[in-house]
């Protein structure tokens, strides 16, 4: 199974469209993990209903087996995580953006944070 961490904007969908050319080239299902801590009343990174419509019908198209997978008030690394110490796992497919050094000191990051703790392959990869 290949696990797809998706946020709502240009970097998840290079990685859903990564994870989706892997899961072909593997023959295996694809899990897609979008969450939100809850800590806030708007996440821009969040799918709405009308956005998981669009991403279903995505992934539908794509032919690959798959499950879309929303849990609320759980921070994006640690859901992503979790779903890698699935048997079944096999790799980690992020969307990676860039940050200068003092954005990286000030709010942390959760691809530094996933590459450096994932017990399994993850693949970083950038749109266009």
């Amino acid at each position: 199974m290949i696990v797809v961490g998706y946020t709502n904007d240009q970097f998840g969908r290079a990685a859903l469209d990564a994870g989706i050319a892997e899961a072909t080239l593997r023959d295996t299902d694809l899990l897609v993990v979008n969450s939100t801590p809850g800590d806030s009343y708007i996440d821009a990174a969040f799918a709405q209903p009308g956005q998981v419509a669009d991403i279903e019908e995505h992934l539908k198209n794509s032919g690959v087996r798959f499950e879309l997978s929303q849990p609320v008030g759980v921070y994006a690394a640690d859901a992503l995580l979790e779903a890698m110490e699935r048997p079944e796992a096999e790799l980690l497919v992020i969307g990676l953006k860039h940050r200068n050094p003092v954005g990286k000191l000030l709010l942390g990051s959760v691809a530094q944070q996933l590459l450096m703790e994932c017990p399994k392959p993850v693949l970083a990869v950038k749109p266009g």
